[in-house]
């Protein structure tokens, strides 16, 4: 009687555990983002700047009183 009752045990627990299946693993596709940003972005600013000094030093009247 104590052997039905393992058996029972045991084998209640089998189907439980093989109950799914295998699935199949899912896989997300890969996702590609591209840079939209140009090259010519990063030196925008300096050159700005540069026009900015340039200005500022042909403006200067070296310090004489006119």
């Amino acid at each position: 009687m104590k052997k039905l009752a393992i058996a029972a045990f045991a084998s209640l627990f089998a189907t439980t555990a093989f109950a799914g299946g295998m699935a199949e693993p899912v896989v997300e596709p890969e996702v590609i983002v591209e840079d939209t940003a140009g090259t010519s972005g990063g030196i925008i600013v300096p050159l700005l700047l540069l026009a900015l000094v340039a200005v500022a030093v042909s403006h200067d009247n070296g310090g004489s009183p006119e």
